[in-house]
């Protein structure tokens, strides 16, 4: 259609309303808004440049690649929408019907909501199309009418202040404002004053200076950094100071560590809804926005230069970089996210990257350089799904990615050694330099799951001990390819669960139920770990303890205590390998090949050990009665999640496990878990009798001992002895002996409960080299007896003792 036709096809739709914004096909002309004086107003259109640039991106070529498909693609999405965009009083599309029958907070409002909120992301298309170069529409007067008559459309019908909110209260207080004011900035000088004054009312009125009063409900954490980020950018466009000086205030809050509820914690967990590991999902939301506001700000009146910004800078190492594993962002930190189709643990963490770009550039150049090389390291590594080559990436995020890509003085970072435990969570991460392996888990403080706005259906077991694993250049599309909607989600790697049959949404709709279990958590000397969970199931009377012990090569993972009444069977998954749409790997079993046709069940009664080929050898030191499980499974994403497609999809998996029996009572396991070995080296870790011994396997104590390691680790569910230790209270102890003769022991209590604990090792000792003011008493000689004091406010963090062996 004709540039003039299509401009007077929306005059009219809109009842001229375009004329009178003065869209003559100039610029009109625009009094100053507000009483901002020159300087005031000068600075406010230098803040708006910044951010145009922020939204937009800068330094790239609109010919080279990724960008010129990038922009191609966004100009064809906004070709789509000016084609079918049609006014009318309840919508702006007919597919994106904002009018509410029956106005209220149930989840059909909720949808009516969302179609406000996709309006403005449709204008936002049209904008950038507009204002980018090489997308077809470069300019184009009638793509900036369609942005124009929309933006008083949507004021004139639904977005102003004279509208009560309804369905969720996040499109009306972040998704709409926000993008409206980017729509704003991106058309500023064709924006008369009444018209910007007008979106500014409305933005005022449903995010009023009292969502700042106090730190609380849905005005914390990355909720309050996207609360501010509406303010700002309204004061922005509508030059308010006042407004703008008290929306970065505002943020003063989220950067604190807090010691309970939303946001970060001193040991790099991030929780949001109260009980939520939410790294992968809010945390990267907080710190895209805080990011942004950083950059915007950075040279103004108003910087983010609150005295405890330092602490969230801190959190690009301390709380994201362990969850990012070669361009993954692992999905047991992003809950409802990894129910949302068009997206993945890849997705997720490509434009995260971009965000440690861009923070990076407010932080010391050590800072700035550390994370350059770590983002450069996990491109290069992230060989299933290359950051640049994701076709849903932000112009402006490919070019930060392809900023550091082009920095020759850029060497990229290998992945740490190290393991982190993250007690105010219930997470914990281990990497090697081959692999790198994280467990999920639930509590009394931490969800099983969260269910809301109809996502997360069937995630129910993904806190039931819940482990995930990668290699270095394998296995990356475990959890990528279309694994959630198709996947047994009643057998997820790692972990224990009745079969009883669960309802979707199970424990209601917000309802992130909690087990009443205290005892979860566990103990590190930074590169070794053991971790423990009292796991109580969700809906269950089934019960049991778990625990998994880290080491060079391999994780030990022991089950113990496996009761339930439920009527049902009770299987604990040693592992679930998603297949893709023909993969057909090697099963061996004991040194046979096993048949790979898809249906194959088989029941070893005696394994002793088995191995994937391609993926990884798993050993049973104890023997195991192991099933396998060759199949295909079909699956949409509208069933785990309301918003999903319907489109049947069908991935391969191969699965083992082990059968409790229904209703077992005290059942046990035990197996280790070799990422990427050989099938030799898992029968020769087989036959070696002597590496690995298992102190304990009961639900009082699950110990090991690794003697090339010199590490001892026993997880006491009560007070007892194994091998060399002994505690007489619930705790989890780590001891390393180390080739100078020192040895490092790691106590904590992962109940949280101890008003005193004490730990003796039955070994020679000569002296304490150092220990934390929490150990009351320590004696050395024949045995190292240490006494703590009171634990309770310590929230299961280790202790570390330092001692000379005598």
């Amino acid at each position: 259609m004709a540039a003039s036709l299509r401009r007077r096809t929306f005059l009219q739709a809109s009842g001229g309303t375009a004329l009178t914004l003065g869209l003559t096909g100039v610029p009109a002309a625009r009094a100053a808004a507000g009483t901002a004086g020159t300087a005031d107003a000068q600075e406010f259109a230098a803040l708006r440049a910044t951010w145009r640039d922020l939204v937009l991106g800068t330094g790239f070529s609109p010919t080279a690649e990724p960008f010129r498909t990038l922009l191609a693609d966004l100009g064809a999405s906004a070709r789509g929408h000016l084609a079918a965009m049609a006014p009318t009083d309840g919508s702006l599309w007919p597919d994106a019907v904002w009018r509410d029958p029956e106005p209220d907070t149930d989840a059909e409002s909720y949808a009516f909501s969302a179609m406000m909120n996709e309006s403005y992301n449709r204008l936002s298309t049209l904008a950038q199309a507009w204002a980018q170069p090489g997308t077809g529409l470069t300019g184009d007067p009638a793509v900036l009418a369609a942005v124009l008559t929309g933006l008083d459309h949507l004021y004139a019908r639904v977005y102003n202040e004279h509208t009560t909110r309804y369905g969720n209260w996040w499109n009306w207080q972040i998704g709409g404002p926000q993008t409206l004011m980017d729509i704003c900035v991106l058309v500023h000088e064709h924006l008369p004053a009444e018209r910007i004054a007008a979106y500014c009312r409305a933005v005022d009125h449903f995010v009023p200076d009292s969502v700042f009063d106090s730190y609380t409900g849905t005005s914390t954490g990355a909720n309050r950094v996207d609360l501010c980020r509406s303010v700002i950018l309204r004061s922005v466009v509508g030059e308010n100071a006042d407004r703008l000086a008290r929306a970065v205030d505002a943020l003063d809050p989220v950067f604190p560590y807090v010691t309970g509820g939303d946001g970060f914690y001193a040991d790099g967990s991030f929780v949001q809804h109260r009980n939520v590991p939410y790294i992968g999902g809010y945390g990267s939301v907080l710190h895209d926005g805080v990011g942004r506001l950083m950059a915007l700000l950075r040279t103004s009146r108003w910087p983010v230069d609150s005295p405890d910004a330092q602490l969230f800078l801190d959190t690009v190492e301390n709380a994201i970089a362990p969850f990012v594993h070669n361009g993954l962002i692992m999905d047991n930190v992003s809950s409802r996210g990894i129910s949302r189709v068009g997206t993945s643990d890849h997705t997720r963490a490509h434009a995260l990257l971009a965000t440690i770009v861009l923070v990076g550039q407010g932080a010391s150049p050590e800072e700035n350089a550390r994370w350059r090389a770590m983002v450069k390291g996990w491109m290069h590594r992230d060989v299933y799904f290359p950051p640049l080559k994701n076709p849903k990436l932000s112009l402006v995020r490919a070019a930060l990615l392809q900023s550091v890509l082009d920095d020759d003085a850029v060497k990229p970072a290998a992945e740490p050694v190290r393991h982190r435990l993250f007690h105010h969570m219930d997470r914990a991460t281990h990497r090697r330099r081959g692999w790198c392996a994280s467990v999920s888990m639930a509590s009394e403080r931490i969800a099983h799951y969260e269910y809301g706005n109809g996502e997360h259906a069937r995630g129910y077991h993904t806190g039931a001990g819940w482990l995930s694993w990668w290699g270095d250049d394998f296995g990356l599309e475990q959890y990528a390819d279309a694994y959630w909607p198709t996947v047994d989600p009643y057998r997820l790697p790692g972990i224990t669960a009745s079969r009883k049959p669960l309802a979707d949404g199970e424990g209601g709709n917000w309802g992130q139920p909690m087990p009443a279990a205290a005892w979860v958590g566990g103990t590190t000397d930074g590169e070794f770990g053991a971790t423990g969970q009292h796991l109580i199931g969700l809906s269950s009377t089934m019960n049991a303890r778990k625990s998994w012990f880290w080491l060079d090569d391999a994780v030990v993972c022991l089950g113990a205590g496996i009761t339930s009444t439920d009527g049902y069977a009770v299987e604990t998954t040693v592992d679930n390998r998603a297949l893709g749409t023909a993969g057909t790997p090697a099963l061996t079993v004991d040194g046979r090949t096993q048949p790979d046709g898809q249906g194959v069940r088989r029941t070893f009664e005696d394994a002793r050990w088995a191995h994937i080929a391609g993926h990884a050898g798993y050993v049973f030191p104890q023997g195991m009665r192991l099933g396998t499980v060759r199949e295909e499974r079909t699956g949409a994403w509208r069933d785990i999640n309301t918003g999903g497609p319907t489109t049947p999809l069908t991935r391969r998996y191969l699965t083992l496990f082990t059968d409790h029996g229904a209703d077992p009572v005290d059942a046990d396991y035990a197996y280790v878990l070799l990422p990427g070995a050989s099938a030799r080296t898992t029968a020769q870790r087989s036959a070696d009798r002597g590496w690995l011994r298992i102190l304990a396997n009961t639900g009082a104590r699950q110990g090991v001992r690794v003697p090339r390691l010199g590490l001892t680790a026993v997880n006491f569910w009560s007070a007892g002895s194994a091998g060399q230790l002994s505690a007489d209270a619930p705790a989890s102890v780590l001891v390393r002996e180390h080739r100078d003769g020192t040895a490092t022991v790691v106590v904590s209590d992962p109940s949280r409960r101890a008003t005193s604990l004490e730990v003796t090792w039955n070994r020679r000792v000569r002296t304490v080299l150092s220990k934390p003011a929490t150990v009351t008493s320590a004696t050395t000689g024949s045995a190292l007896k240490l006494a703590f004091g009171d634990l309770t406010g310590l929230a299961g963090a280790p202790q570390r003792v330092r001692v000379r062996l005598g």
